[in-house]
């Protein structure tokens, strides 16, 4: 397969890539690869990015999601002592590339790529790596332990695609202040979400309680329905920012936001104790729906008006 035809660094036609340029690439069709195989919901709304955004936010999801799987589905002949390992590793790996600007890891050699080019740094990677350790630690949350880890295992998340959307706005400081509250509330809203759609398997598979009042073993009705409410402030907070994004990521975000909506309005439809036992989709059908509507209407969340600021794009 010639790379150079999916890449986002095509050469002049007739050039030859040089070599490096051709790892680069060998690097960003890993990262899909890794989101084509673990996120059908994450796949149908990186799809609607624009060319060059698409591979960062692909190369930043790729990440994320090793390093998930690594604290959440264990080798059978591993332990945690290995996982911890393995966890440390890689976020040293991370670090040396941020640094280099290279990997002899392709995931994370996409993603410090990624990460220099858009200004994500130390201070929204390492609050991520101290999330992830945390669940090889800590089986049961408090509030206070709870905000932290969200902040690190979602918050960060957001920012970190906020600043690939932003990488060649003129004025992406300015309008990384302005939109990065809605992008923490909006990457709260989707962990939140999870949780509440494994509330089963998180706690049986993984012995992990991470929602504070909601039991996996015996949920309580009204906890779930304030967390529900929780997720519905912060879907709302973060629609209103949705339309200042720029027209390469607004669609896109509008979609995920949109999906993760349908899934809070089904999963208040649906018990907790039913929850626990059946993990709640969003059929395809409904997903491309959904994703056709935010394309109608250029971005706007079913649930937004839209609000802008000084400086954001139209």
């Amino acid at each position: 397969m010639n790379l150079w035809l999916h890449g986002p660094s095509r050469p002049p036609r007739g050039a030859v890539p040089r070599p490096h340029q051709q790892y680069d690439d060998v690097a960003e069709a890993s990262a899909s690869l890794v989101i084509r195989a673990y996120s059908s919901s994450f796949g149908l709304a990186s799809r609607l990015l624009g060319g060059r955004v698409r591979a960062d936010v692909r190369n930043v999801y790729a990440l994320v999601r090793v390093a998930d799987e690594i604290v959440d589905a264990p080798r059978p002949e591993g332990d945690d002592t290995e996982r911890r390992a393995t966890l440390d590793a890689l976020e040293q790996a991370t670090g040396t590339a941020l640094r280099t600007g290279s990997s002899s890891n392709l995931v994370v050699h996409a993603f410090a790529r990624t990460a220099r080019r858009c200004g994500i740094d130390e201070t929204l990677v390492a609050p991520f790596f101290a999330s992830m350790r945390t669940d090889l630690d800590r089986t049961e949350h408090d509030d206070a332990s709870l905000a932290t880890y969200v902040y690190g295992s979602a918050e960060v998340v957001g920012l970190m695609c906020l600043r690939a959307f932003l990488a060649d706005e003129p004025q992406r400081e300015t309008q990384y202040a302005a939109l990065g509250p809605g992008a923490q509330r909006l990457g709260a809203a989707f962990q939140k979400v999870n949780f509440l759609r494994d509330l089963g398997e998180d706690g049986d598979d993984l012995g992990r309680r991470y929602l504070v009042g909601l039991d996996p073993a015996d949920p309580d009705e009204a906890a779930w329905t304030r967390w529900l409410d929780d997720v519905d402030a912060d879907l709302a907070a973060a629609a209103a920012v949705v339309p200042a994004l720029p027209r390469s990521s607004r669609v896109a975000v509008c979609t995920a936001h949109d999906l993760f909506s349908e899934l809070a309005v089904r999963l208040r439809r649906t018990s907790p104790v039913e929850a626990r036992d059946r993990r709640v989709r969003v059929p395809g059908a409904v997903k491309a729906r959904l994703a056709a509507g935010a394309l109608l209407r250029d971005g706007l969340p079913r649930t937004a008006t839209p609000v802008r600021h000084a400086g954001a794009a139209a």
